[in-house]
C-alpha cells in the first residue's frame, strides 16, 4: 500500500497513476495472458478471484473427501457423511483449520487433539474386540 502512495503522490518520476488505484482505468485491463479481466475496478477483480478459488477449493474437498470416505463405505453413506455435517460441525472443523493455519502453537492444540481422538477411537475398538471375544469364548464352567 505504501507502494500506491508513494505513486500518487508523484515522488517517483512523476508518473501520471490515478490518485486512487482501485478507481476504474480508461484502458481496458487485461491479465498476463492477454485475457480481459471482469471488471476495471482491481478491487472487484481480486473479490471475484477469491470467490472462485474458495468455491473451487471447497468443491474439490468436498470431492477429496467424499473420495476416501468410499474407500471404506458405500457411495451413499459417503454422501451422507459429507453432505449432512451441521452448521456446528462445520464451524468447528473452520475453527479447527483457521487455528492450525495461524501459529504453530495453533496447530500443535490442534494436531494434538487429533492425535488424541485416534488414539481414543482405536482404544474404544480395541475395547469393543476385547469384550466381543470376551463373550465369544466359551467358559470352562459352563462345561461342566
Amino acid at each position: 500500500m505504501a507502494r500506491l502512495g508513494r505513486a500518487a503522490k508523484g515522488a517517483k518520476g512523476g508518473s501520471k497513476a490515478s490518485p486512487n488505484a482501485l478507481e476504474p482505468t480508461d484502458a481496458k485491463p487485461t491479465a498476463p495472458g492477454g485475457l480481459p479481466l471482469p471488471s476495471p475496478v482491481a478491487g472487484t477483480n481480486l473479490v471475484i478471484a477469491d470467490i472462485v478459488l474458495r468455491a473451487a477449493g471447497g468443491l474439490l474437498r468436498n470431492r477429496m473427501t467424499k473420495g476416501m470416505l468410499i474407500a471404506s463405505y458405500d457411495k451413499a453413506k459417503a454422501d451422507k457423511l459429507v453432505d449432512g455435517r451441521s452448521i456446528a460441525t462445520s464451524l468447528a472443523l473452520w475453527g479447527a483449520s483457521r487455528l492450525a493455519t495461524r501459529s504453530p502453537v495453533g496447530l500443535a492444540v490442534v494436531a494434538g487433539g487429533l492425535a488424541a481422538k485416534v488414539l481414543y477411537d482405536r482404544g474404544k475398538r480395541l475395547e469393543s474386540r476385547h469384550r466381543a471375544r470376551k463373550r465369544a469364548k466359551p467358559t470352562a464352567d459352563s462345561e461342566s
